[in-house]
């Protein structure tokens, strides 16, 4: 691309790396200050200057992040790989707890899926009652709180890592 064209010649400052991979300026200044970045060289004037292996490098951290690593995972896998050792069992590994993880979440859900169908069907028959000691609406006040607090949690955390 042209951003990487130029991060090649002449290197890049932050503000052209944010619009070349579409993160933040705050978010590669956060990632130099976990260490996912390397701090870059700087101009006289103390601009920061990136070059293609850092556009590449936060490609990847994207990716990764879109696969549900957490940033202390994805920094694992770059030690590993400034090591000079190839990090792909370690990500092998990482995405069998994945799925272990999506597997129990898939679980959860169907079982607060059929609490609620459950919740819904016995609730149909009681639309016209009004609620018990003052309360505003029975299918709410009764609910299945614990399955669908667990459930919605990890629907919640799937969404904000997006």
């Amino acid at each position: 691309t042209s951003v990487e064209a130029k991060a090649v010649k002449h290197g890049l400052k932050i503000g052209d790396v944010a619009k070349g991979t579409g993160v933040t300026t705050k978010t590669i200044r956060f990632y130099e200050g976990i260490g996912l970045l390397p701090e870059p060289p700087r101009t006289e004037s103390r601009y920061r200057i990136y070059g293609k292996e850092d556009l590449e490098r936060i490609e990847f951290i994207k990716k990764a992040k879109r696969l549900g690593m957490s940033l202390d995972e994805i920094g694992d896998i770059l030690r590993i790989r400034e090591r000079e050792q190839a990090p792909c069992v370690h990500v092998m590994a990482l995405l069998d707890q994945k799925l272990d993880q999506v597997d129990e979440a898939l679980r959860e859900l169907e079982k607060f899926r059929r609490a609620l169908a459950k919740l819904r069907a016995e609730s149909a028959r009681r639309l016209d009652q009004a609620p018990r000691d003052g309360g505003i609406c029975d299918i709410v006040e009764r609910g299945i709180h614990e399955r669908g607090e667990v459930a919605l949690t990890w629907i919640e955390g799937r969404r904000r890592k997006r």
